[in-house]
């Protein structure tokens, strides 16, 4: 069948709007997201038929992705409009060059080849997303089932990378079901059995999730914690709220929760505020405040967000500046999780998946002046120094995972920090930027994909947004309502499981990733051999 270019454009941006749709709270009907790159597809075959210039599938390509970005994560716009810009613009862009490949090796290669091209290039795409310069994984395909924890219970073996490939298959079973019907010139001659396995294929993954979901149990030992939510305006920082009357206020929240039995209090990413050296925490003001505090609430640790600074002789990375305050000191910013306790030694560990623009300027280790143009939010600007390697915090029987804000979003990472020995996984943020906006509750339900991935019960402290607590089946236990002061009492089951995932992390995408470049530079050789035989 060939296609009109209205119809391509129409189908275009049904394939986006289809994706919008499946993403969590922009639409939640997450079935759709089975046959949403359908009508992608039959551009991309109508194409590919009709021998047309690669260049038309890239366009159409980037009309479906631009919509995808810019209808499930249009509340960027509302922390900064030229970042937001740049992230609807240049995500589209990457994700549709990903799609063309797919096209361009099909074309190459043949159209059976082209099927095993289809996932390794995406999947492949996926994971390199998730770790280079501009990495921006909140889209990744397999994030959309994060309402849907019963589907999904095998992210334990595959991470969120199984979803996708899930995803993929599905969407191209029914385009070639799609095409069969389309083909058939005698509607009569229809086989039923094709509609069978498509069917089976998105069935069964989400029949195999219930019945680990109905069999699983959890085991662990009981420990109580309190979970604080002091509910600051980050664009009013100071102006109704000073310093010392933040952490005051998060002081007066855990005094009114924590009972005998509490282990540890939980206060959001950045609630000490004024960034202070790390050689000389004890003489920080806000780090007083917190001790003296502490006083009354005897052995309870907390954890707790703050930023921080350290100095050296020598320049260590591009997040290394000249001392402000004179000297030949070098020094570095970091976004820092705290734990601090009456009969504990301060334990701090760095923020290391930073945020594009605000946190990290990418490609300035390669050109320097490009951390002139860094967003301002709230903070240190510039480059913020990270951690050389995973950590987590490993204090007596309790070990467990410092996860702070963006880095809950990255689904290896926070395994590789896990497989240390956590126990648990805690969680602080501030997601207060985007305004009541489908953001923070995306932001909350990427968390519950760690819960499974891990096993590990999952504590989350949000400035304001959503915190909560979630089990080791991604079920939401508890949360609190958007701007408002809260706090949360609750018992949480700490356990030393190792699950699939946290021993081999993104292996499909591993695996896509290398298959991928190996097509893609073989479709390249023998698209310059082809066109040596014709010259000659």
């Amino acid at each position: 069948m060939k296609l009109t270019r209205i119809q391509r454009y129409l189908a275009s941006i049904s394939a986006g709007l289809l994706l919008v749709l499946s993403f969590p709270f922009t639409g939640s009907l997450t079935p759709l997201i089975f046959v949403a790159l359908v009508p992608l597809l039959l551009v991309e075959d109508n194409i590919y038929v009709n021998r047309y210039k690669g260049s038309k599938l890239l366009w159409h390509a980037y009309i479906t992705f631009f919509i995808y970005n810019i209808g499930s994560t249009w509340w960027i716009w509302n922390a900064d409009v030229t970042g937001a810009w740049m992230a609807f613009i240049l995500n589209s862009l990457l994700m549709a060059i990903a799609f063309y490949f797919i096209h361009f090796t099909k074309k190459k290669l043949g159209e059976k080849f082209g099927i095993l091209t289809y996932f390794s290039i995406w999947l492949g795409f996926e994971y390199i997303h998730h770790n280079w310069e501009l990495s921006w994984p909140w889209l990744s395909f397999g994030n959309v089932f994060s309402i849907q924890t019963s589907w999904i219970q095998w992210y334990e073996y595959t991470g969120i990378l199984g979803g996708t490939f899930w995803v993929l298959a599905t969407n191209l079973l029914f385009f070639r079901l799609v095409k069969y019907i389309i083909s058939l010139e005698n509607k009569r001659n229809f086989s039923p059995r094709k509609i069978v396995f498509p069917f089976l294929i998105t069935i069964i993954p989400i029949s195999i999730s219930l019945w680990i979901d109905f069999t699983y149990e959890e085991q662990g030992i009981a420990k109580e914690i309190v979970i604080t939510q002091p509910n600051i305006d980050p664009y009013q920082k100071f102006s109704n709220i000073g310093p010392a009357q933040q952490l005051h206020r998060i002081a007066d929240i855990a005094d009114q929760t924590i009972t005998s039995r509490t282990k540890f209090v939980l206060a959001p990413e950045t609630a000490i505020p004024i960034s202070f050296d790390e050689a000389i925490i004890n003489y920080d003001p806000g780090y007083e405040i917190l001790k003296e505090r502490m006083n009354a609430w005897g052995d309870v640790q907390l954890f707790i967000g703050a930023s921080t600074e350290k100095r050296f002789n020598t320049k260590r990375s591009r997040a290394t500046r000249k001392d402000p305050y004179g000297g030949t000191d070098f020094v570095e910013y970091y976004n820092s999780s705290l734990l601090m306790g009456q009969y504990l030694n301060p334990t701090i560990v760095h923020k290391s998946k930073l945020v594009l623009g605000a946190e990290k300027v990418p490609f300035s280790h390669i050109f320097p002046f490009l951390e002139d143009w860094s967003l301002d939010l709230g903070g240190t600007r510039g480059t913020l120094g990270i951690e050389s390697e995973p950590k987590n915090i490993s204090i007596g029987h309790f070990p467990f995972t410092s996860s702070i804000c963006y880095e809950s979003i990255y689904g290896e990472y926070t395994a590789q920090q896990t497989k240390l020995g956590s126990k648990a996984i805690f969680i602080i943020t501030n997601d207060g930027w985007w305004g009541d906006t489908p953001g923070y509750k995306q932001h909350f339900s990427f968390a519950r994909l760690r819960a499974i991935e891990n096993r590990k019960y999952v504590a989350r402290s949000a400035n304001t947004g959503t915190s909560g607590v979630i089990n080791t089946k991604g079920e939401v236990l508890e949360s609190t309502d958007w701007w408002k002061i809260d706090s949360i009492r609750s018992d949480i089951l700490i356990n030393s499981k190792t699950t699939v995932y946290m021993m081999l992390g993104d292996i499909l995408g591993k695996i896509g990733a290398i298959i991928a470049v190996i097509t893609i530079i073989y479709s390249f050789f023998r698209s310059r051999k082809v066109a040596e035989r014709k010259q000659v």
